[in-house]
Order: structure tokens, then sequence, then C-alpha cells
């Protein structure tokens, strides 16, 4: 950018500066929305849980198979195949 191009747009420097603090929130919100490492920690936890007797069979199936879609959906999402 020339000079006299950032004298005139000077007053737009907040809005340029609030979207770009946007765009950093919304990859800091999608890296953590998109790590598998917590949906696993849950699927270990929900597997202990079926081992010490604490859930039944079905219940175990009904959340694993949650977490195992959403697995794929991070999956997805890293390989390019679905936007956000």
């Amino acid at each position: 950018m020339g000079l006299l191009t950032q004298i005139l747009t000077f007053p737009l420097a907040p809005v340029r500066g609030v979207g770009w603090v946007a765009d950093r929130v919304k990859e800091a919100a999608e890296r953590e929305y998109y790590d598998p490492e917590p949906v696993e920690r849950e699927l270990a936890s929900l597997e202990r849980a079926l081992l010490d007797g604490r859930i039944d069979q079905k219940t175990f199936d009904e959340h694993e198979d949650r977490l195992l879609d959403r697995l794929e959906e991070i999956a997805a999402y890293r390989r390019g195949d679905t936007a956000p």
C-alpha cells in the first residue's frame, strides 16, 4: 500500500482491526472445534465407564456412534472435504 492510500484509508483502520481480530478468533475457534483429542478422550472415558459397569451397552453404543460421527466430521474437515 502506498503512503497516500494509507493516509486516505486511515479512518477505516479500526474497521480493519476489528476484521483482523474477528478472523483470529474464528481461526482459534475452528482449531478448538476440530481438535480430535477431546473426542478421543471422551471415547476412552466412555469405554472405561462401560467396562466399569457404570453404563450399559445400549448407552455406550449411542454415545459411541455420536462420537465416531464427530471424528468423521473432524477428519473430513482436515482433508478439506467440508467447509466450516
